[in-house]
């Protein structure tokens, strides 16, 4: 395309050649008025001069007509993924991108648009925030036009407006049939933070799409940390309150899930999640103490430090058959609650640990059986046993010895020693990684004296002198039971020979009786930071197979987990999809939500066109589903459209055609440059001359 156009180059300013014209326009006139001989002549040379002067130019521009622009935004967030929503999309893009390309004045930016990321979790469908990306460095007069295939569901849509400029169309073709319909179910009150032990108030309601007022009766499974808890009969629409009592601290995640309703668009939407942080209400703790001694200070200090840990402590000063005379109403001790503790309010404990504790007639035979009861039932147990453990009033000649781990012999060892982890403590949470045990010979004190004990049971976790037992733990019934089988932590407090990690030492073996989740030895866990999810499997054993990811779509994928050492197996995955993972490995299986567990993605799945209809009417676009009736896939044929027409019909969308170009190069020419001017003025000039001759 080439255009021609006129300008002017003087050669000296305007101002100028308008000084030096005007006497001599003023003389031209004046002689074409006198009508003097030779005027004519004269005011043509007169104007040669000045066009001369004036240098008038040709400038020959050379252009190439620019392409409409037409955005192609592809939805590719989760709730497309439904059914054959994926298929239609892609389908349609394949065919519209063959009718775009017969039109070479047009040009295609396909853009594939999913959920937003913010901080890692994808939260919502942002298709207008792709379009505008697409379009920003596009002038509005080269825009012809937008297309977006889409479900519908759409949560950055303006409101009553059009993302795009004045005239220029958005056309939506919805994917997805007509007469969808679905089953949620979903929280509508589900506080962050509940007290472990006690119930909580929740309210869920469960919901049908179908704009059927009826309610339905339906049944809801309720699950806690993956285990049915109970199953609920309620109906559809109506709010239901729910009370659970958590049954650990920390995180707890609350499933619903609602039975499929036969041809429902998704079950995706049929379980919902809520997370509540379990807070722990004070730990009980009974010590009790046979005499005082120096580590009696140490098991106080350290209990009493932690404020999440009520401590009920009673030592021993006077056993019933001391007697030496002083009057019962001279004497300031508090006598021993007996049966208050350990009959009447045994199982209000969490832990009961015994110091040195010996059979010395303060509690009744019958008592030690409560104990080995309340253990067995759930309760927990920690013997730190000194040399009575060995002597005639041990306790372990009671009936407590049914729960007790170790028989002692009746030895003694008295020698300096250093306590060492076991090969099965490397891996165990209570001595996994105490700071300097790894070492050879660790980096902490010596302790002096260790009890001998034959058969322990369960997991030898430290080794004492001579590699004897120092430290067994052990499962009864429902319960756990601890042994120390020294009364020489207490050096480590005191800091001889550089003391040792008793804080951690103690801290964990008591909250691993207590049954802490993070102290087990066989667990699986996983949580979800944003959209990675970290699963964790912690083990005895040395090696472990691999786990089994369930995604919230049902898709299943075998992870291998990396050994980190010491018994624990990880492995870090980004989840492509947002909501409720369930993992599993052989008999434990665990659960995470990866991103936010409320998300706008999956509060509505059914396809709608009425969500992006204002939007797309503002420019003169048009809303349509690919998807007829009979399932048949009808895209709309494209036609280029002028300004200020129609941009659509039944079965054509229309895109407006620039008439934008682009410069390619422009040639000047000078009229009155070399010869032609030279010739122009020398016969304007002999004209004159000719005429004043004559």
């Amino acid at each position: 395309m080439v255009s021609l156009s006129i300008d002017f180059d003087p050669l000296v300013s305007w101002l100028a050649l308008a000084l030096a014209c005007a006497p001599v326009a003023a003389f031209v006139l004046y002689a074409l008025y006198a009508r003097t001989r030779g005027s004519a002549v004269r005011a043509g040379a007169a104007v040669a001069l000045a066009l001369a002067i004036a240098n008038p130019v040709v400038n020959e521009e050379e252009r190439a007509p620019l392409k409409t622009i037409v955005p192609l935004i592809v939805d590719k967030s989760q709730s497309q993924r439904l059914g054959e929503r994926t298929e239609t999309a892609q389908s349609a893009v394949e065919i519209l991108r063959d009718r775009l390309a017969r039109f070479p004045q047009f040009e295609v930016r396909e853009v594939e648009a999913g959920a937003s990321v913010n901080g890692g979790s994808q939260t919502e469908t942002r298709l207008f925030e792709a379009l505008g990306t697409a379009i920003r460095d596009v002038p509005p007069s080269r825009l012809g036009g937008a297309i977006m295939i889409t479900d519908g569901q759409i949560h950055d849509v303006p409101a009553g407006e059009s993302a795009l400029p004045p005239n220029i169309p958005l056309h939506a073709l919805i994917t997805g049939r007509e007469n969808e319909f679905d089953r949620k179910v979903e929280f509508v009150r589900a506080p962050r933070f509940s007290i472990a032990g006690q119930p909580a108030s929740l309210a869920y309601q469960v919901t049908d799409s179908d704009g059927d007022a009826a309610a339905r009766p339906v049944s809801v499974q309720i699950f806690l940390n993956g285990d049915l808890v109970r199953t609920d009969a309620t109906v559809t629409g109506a709010e239901t309150p729910l009370e659970l009592q958590l049954d650990r601290a920390g995180t707890n995640i609350i499933e619903l899930a609602v039975g499929e309703r036969p041809g429902e668009l998704t079950t995706a939407n049929n379980r919902a999640v809520a997370q509540m942080e379990g807070i722990r209400e004070n730990l009980r703790v009974l010590l009790v103490s046979g005499e005082p001694h120096s580590g009696e200070r140490t098991w106080r200090n350290l209990l009493k430090s932690d404020a999440s840990v009520d401590l009920v402590h009673f030592t021993i000063l006077r056993p019933p058959e001391k007697q030496d005379g002083t009057p019962i109403n001279e004497l300031s001790l508090i006598a021993f609650p007996t049966r208050e503790l350990f009959v009447e309010k045994i199982e209000d404990f969490d832990l009961i640990i015994f110091d040195r504790y010996q059979y010395r007639n303060v509690l009744p035979t019958l008592y030690y059986d409560y104990i080995a009861q309340y253990v067995r039932g759930g309760g927990a147990l920690l013997v730190a046993a000194g040399p009575e453990y060995a002597g005639e009033n041990s306790i372990a000649r009671t009936p407590l010895i049914t729960a007790l781990p170790a028989t002692p012999t009746g030895g003694v060892i008295e020698q300096g020693y250093y306590p060492r982890i076991s090969q099965e403590g490397q891996r165990h949470p209570v001595t996994r990684d105490l700071e300097g045990g790894q070492a050879e010979p660790p980096a902490w004190g010596r302790w002096f004296r260790a009890i001998n004990v034959e058969k322990p049971d369960g997991i030898v976790a430290m080794y004492g002198p001579a590699d004897e037992p120092l430290l067994v733990l052990n499962r009864f019934g429902e319960g756990r039971v601890g042994m120390l089988l020294s009364d020489h932590g207490w050096l480590w407090a005191r800091g001889f020979e550089g003391g040792g990690p008793h804080v951690g030492l103690y801290r964990r073996i008591a909250h691993w009786l207590m049954k802490e989740p993070e102290l087990e030895e066989e667990a699986l866990t996983a949580v979800a930071d944003g959209q990675t999810l970290t699963i964790r499997r912690q083990t005895m054993e040395e090696d472990v197979s691999a786990v089994l990811l369930r995604s919230p779509s049902g898709v299943e994928t075998e992870i291998t987990l990396e050994d980190n050492g010491n018994g624990i197996f990880q492995a870090r995955i980004e989840a492509d999809e947002v909501g409720l993972y369930e993992i599993v490995h052989g008999e434990f299986s665990t659960l995470a939500h990866a991103g936010p567990v409320d998300a706008p993605e999956f509060r509505s799945m059914i396809s709608d066109t009425r969500i992006i209809a204002p939007a797309a009417e503002a420019g003169g676009g048009s809303v349509r589903r690919l998807l007829d009736s009979s399932g048949d896939l009808t895209v709309p044929g494209i036609l280029p459209v002028r300004a200020n027409t129609g941009a659509s019909g039944r079965d054509w969308l229309g895109f407006r055609t620039t008439g934008e170009t682009e410069l390619l190069g422009v040639t000047r020419y000078s009229l009155f440059s070399g010869f032609l001017g030279l010739a122009l003025l020398l016969l304007a000039l002999g004209g004159t001359w000719y005429r004043e001759g004559r």
